[in-house]
């Protein structure tokens, strides 16, 4: 991840000319802020004269935990103007904000422990309902402003210090001065070139450069970077999905994962490009700016297993959902709406469809979980539409990834361990299946595979975790994703005197498929002329017919119907669905007893979950 700053406790990168110079606003009107800012905090009330920011301060404090959570809205809805300001200007009035919250905190915690005189610094986390600005929208104008971006973190470094406040001593006069406040976000400080202390008579001046830093004297706060990607839904087709970093500090630290979809509110910022070789162009890039985030509040949008929390439902919507599942032939109308421009293959979109509304996720009482996604393996000839249900699925899931075997190496699909080429760190990043975190990802081409990158799917498929042990960094990210794949048999066309050798998979993947389909091109005249004749009317009519024909849901409403039904429903067994599972397990196994007296062991064709 290009970018990330060392691990030190001090940044010596600042291109900003007098540190001292807070801004251009006038000493009164800070002031006036931070008495709005304080009344705020102890006046803002719902019904009920419910104190909302008071008591969550006084809560989190006697927790020690010194932060809060604030509306943008309750904010605005308080003070319009002060409101504003901190979405216009939020490097000067934040900082402010979170003054005035440490001032409300000395007055509401008196009497405090003996110990425990000193008012903990408070950190103020923001969150707003206002809509999103998609990443690849953000422009120069933005610079300096709160701004909204949607995406998927991809990457994380390790906690690191990041010093707020030093203190500096002269080598030659052994001078100190102290509390020096560093600013926020990835500025620094440079050091001053001359020693400011008294030069008395007799004694030599100072030398260039003499002051360095006091790191016993130095107060730090905890700061991690994050890499962020557009999320794939806002990326146009054929382009390369943008990217970028993500600076939190304090309690925002390690809130989030590889994998995981964001919200994130955020100032942003620009520092200077670092570069590792000084050449003749470093004059004249002297002027150009890298962009970041100082994450200033973030939401998690997708909870895993596709439990979403990010998306909103009107009351309309919700009833026509409520709708179409009392109607007696929803499952024939989801069947017919899943790729309906491929014809036939009932049983397979069935089960497209029980994949994406998916099952529910159980923990059970010793601590281990049973995944509730469904795999599905399609295998068979070629030109019977796998990829392109592939690609519908895609299309339709609430979080779709689709990859192809032979371009998918076992670190693209899992996870892997890089090093920066600034900080020479290693850092962590996600896999296909990582960032189908709560969703579903699809592998077209599945036995193009090499063997040993089939294998390193094994746990993230059954487990739907990926553990990671590798250059000292030892952790385990979450993959709870459906994983739908598509396969040609050993002999390009399905041989049915072979049997078992047209599988070229191992026991151990096929086990963890939940279905698997054999997708024949059988040579019959009556479908061949029902299927030419599909085929045909979709090139004539391609222009002229709609979405919603023969009770079809438009591709919109599936998509929302089953992000709804994800986010809303957990599917239970019933007792006669649990009867009709039972006795064909029995029925399965006792299928096996003609064949205990042969020499090869048989294999039992069903796995227990």
């Amino acid at each position: 991840m290009a970018g990330f700053d060392e691990g030190g406790v001090f940044y010596s990168d600042s291109f900003f000319f007098n540190d001292n110079a807070d801004n251009n606003i006038p000493g009164t009107d800070l002031q006036a802020a931070k008495k709005r800012f304080k009344d705020f905090i102890k006046q803002f009330h719902e019904g009920n004269y419910v104190y909302i920011y008071r008591d969550q301060l006084k809560q989190h404090y006697n927790l020690q935990q010194y932060w809060i959570e604030v509306s943008l809205e309750d904010l605005t809805s308080f003070d319009e103007l002060l409101g504003e300001k901190l979405n216009k200007q939020p490097t000067e009035y934040l900082p402010l904000f979170e003054e005035a919250a440490k001032e409300v905190a000395d007055e509401i915690t008196r009497p405090r422990f003996e110990g425990e005189e000193e008012v903990q610094h408070i950190q103020i986390t923001l969150r707003s309902n206002a809509n999103s600005i998609l990443l690849r929208d953000l422009k120069s104008d933005h610079i300096s402003k709160l701004v909204q971006i949607p995406g998927i973190i991809i990457a994380a470094s390790n906690v690191q210090a990041k010093a707020t406040c030093i203190s500096i001593q002269c080598r030659s006069c052994k001078e100190i001065v102290n509390k020096i406040k560093i600013k926020p976000g990835l500025d620094g400080y440079n050091l001053p070139r001359k020693c400011n202390s008294d030069q008395t008579t007799g004694q030599p001046r100072c030398p260039i450069d003499p002051y360095f830093i006091l790191p016993d004297k130095c107060e730090c706060v905890d700061f991690q970077m994050l890499k962020m990607q557009e999320s794939p839904d806002f990326v146009p087709h054929g382009e390369m999905p943008r990217h970028i970093q993500l600076y939190c500090d304090r309690n925002l630290c390690e809130r989030v994962v590889p994998g995981n979809r964001v919200t994130v509110l955020g100032i942003y910022s620009i520092k200077k490009v670092s570069r590792t070789k000084k050449g003749p162009s470093e004059k004249a890039n002297i002027g150009i700016r890298a962009p970041y985030v100082r994450v200033v509040g973030i939401a998690v949008t997708t909870e895993g297993a596709g439990r979403s929390t990010g998306i909103a439902f009107t009351p309309e919507e919700e009833e026509t959902f409520r709708f179409l599942a009392s109607s007696p032939n929803i499952l024939d109308r989801i069947t017919r709406s899943i790729a309906p421009s491929i014809y036939g293959s009932t049983d397979i979109k069935k089960a497209v469809a029980c994949m994406l509304f998916g099952g529910s996720r159980k923990r059970l009482p010793d601590g281990l979980n049973r995944r509730g996604d469904i795999n599905i393996l399609l295998l068979g000839d070629p030109g019977t539409a796998k990829s392109q249900l592939l690609k519908f699925v895609e299309k339709v899931a609430p979080v779709g990834v689709y990859t192809s075997g032979k371009g998918s190496s076992a670190a693209g699909l899992t996870a892997s361990v890089i090093r920066d080429p600034q900080s020479r760190n290693f850092i962590m990043e996600g896999g296909a299946m990582v960032l189908a975190d709560g969703g579903v990802v699809c592998i077209d081409e599945f036995d193009k595979m090499r063997e040993d990158d089939r294998v390193a799917i094994h746990e993230a498929m059954e487990q739907q975790t990926i553990s990671i042990a590798k250059a000292g960094i030892t952790t385990t990210l979450n993959s709870r994703c459906a994983v739908f794949a598509a396969a040609n048999s050993v002999f390009g066309r399905w041989d049915d005197s072979k049997a078992e050798a047209n599988i070229d998979f191992m026991p151990t993947i096929l086990s963890r498929f939940d279905m698997i389909f054999i997708v024949k091109d059988e040579h019959d005249e009556k479908k061949d002329n029902t299927l030419a004749k599909h085929v045909m009317d979709l090139h004539m009519n391609a222009l002229s017919t709609t979405e919603e024909t023969e009770g079809e849901l438009s591709l919109s409403t599936l998509k929302k119907y089953i992000a709804y039904c994800r986010a809303r429903c957990g599917p239970r067994l019933s007792e006669e669905a649990a009867d009709k599972l039972k006795n064909y397990y029995l029925y399965m196994r006792s299928s096996n007893k003609e064949q205990q007296g042969m020499e090869k062991k048989s294999n039992i064709p069903i796995t227990v979950r």
